[in-house]
């Protein structure tokens, strides 16, 4: 489950799940839910693998977030379906999407940053919860 909530000129995603895959998982759509409008007419045309490993797992969900930013913003492709597995502080993932298409999405905000501000992943009882801060 995921969430945006206003922070001044910025955007922020709360994501909460019972593991750290789904986390991942939750936190990809989040991301591209705040630069899509309907993320259900992205279709899964097209796959991208990715491999990270980081100091730590708030700076892992960090560069997850980059990494897909930079798909999007480099190729154009908007991703809607995500699997990861999560290991320690290493993430292999999956996305699978399609390149933009402004006849077909509608465009929501234009997210210029992932931010370090207000990152945040932490048990929260018997769930994961993260906070990140998108520059737009």
């Amino acid at each position: 489950m995921y969430e945006t909530f206003e922070h001044t000129a910025d955007l922020g995603l709360r994501i909460r799940a019972k593991d750290l895959n789904t986390l991942f998982e939750e936190a990809g759509q989040a991301f591209f839910s705040s630069i899509v409008e309907d993320l259900s007419t992205v279709q899964s045309r097209q796959s991208v693998e990715i491999h990270l490993a980081s100091d730590d797992v708030e700076y892992l969900l960090f560069d997850w977030l980059r990494e897909l930013h930079y798909h999007f913003d480099v190729e154009h492709l908007l991703l809607s379906r995500f699997k990861a597995t999560v290991t320690g502080t290493t993430l292999i993932a999956l996305a699978q999407g399609e390149p933009m298409d402004r006849a077909r999405h509608v465009m929501l905000h234009e997210v210029k940053a992932i931010t370090y501000h207000g990152l945040r992943v932490e048990r929260s009882g018997d769930d994961w919860l993260a906070e990140v801060i998108v520059d737009i």
